[in-house]
């Protein structure tokens, strides 16, 4: 399935296991596909308000790992610059890894593996041979129990309604890259 995927959307799968092995999470889930694909945006997730960093920051309080921020910040650190000036030195998932699990060795959760499924019967459904960013994002919306659809609401945005449909229309016109498939490596 995975050489039916574009560039793009291979970058966000990619992008999804750094999110979560950089949150210390030792699984990838539909809120790490949807960072990963928040991280690439061109526009879709923008127009409804949802960015990054603020998509990140739901992720993190919905599954905490490691050191109570709040309570190093009460102390004066700040466990969001520690964070960034290990990552700086020693790369993304360095301070909180987990048994030395890195990015390329985490692994998708069935939740996050039925989105993957979903986004190839969008594709078809819409007579496309790829799969894009754009799918990945109509299939993530579509499922309104999962983890990506909370971070959403986490950020005051309806998962299934205009994210669908936006996504939808930029699946339609072929947007994000996804006029063809990556070469399979």
């Amino acid at each position: 399935m995975f050489e039916r995927f574009t560039q793009e959307a291979r970058d966000a799968l990619t992008r999804a296991r750094e999110e979560a092995a950089s949150l210390g999470h030792d699984f990838v889930g539909t809120e790490h596909l949807l960072l990963g694909v928040a991280a690439g945006d061109d526009g879709i997730l923008a127009s409804l308000g949802a960015d990054h960093p603020a998509l990140r920051r739901a992720v993190a309080e919905m599954f905490p790992v490691g050191p109570d921020a709040d309570a190093l910040a009460s102390i004066g650190i700040d466990l969001d610059a520690v964070r960034r000036s290990v990552e700086e030195s020693f790369g993304t998932g360095a301070l909180f890894a987990r048994r030395g699990r890195r990015a390329r060795n985490v692994s998708f959760c069935p939740r996050a593996k039925r989105a993957l499924e979903r986004a190839l019967r969008e594709a078809l459904a819409l007579r496309q041979r790829h799969i894009g960013r754009e799918h990945l994002l109509l299939a993530l919306a579509g499922d309104g129990e999962s983890g990506a659809a909370r971070a959403l609401m986490r950020c005051r945005h309806e998962p299934g309604s205009r994210a669908r449909r936006d996504a939808g229309g930029a699946a339609r016109r072929g947007v994000a890259g996804s006029t063809s498939p990556a070469r399979a490596a």
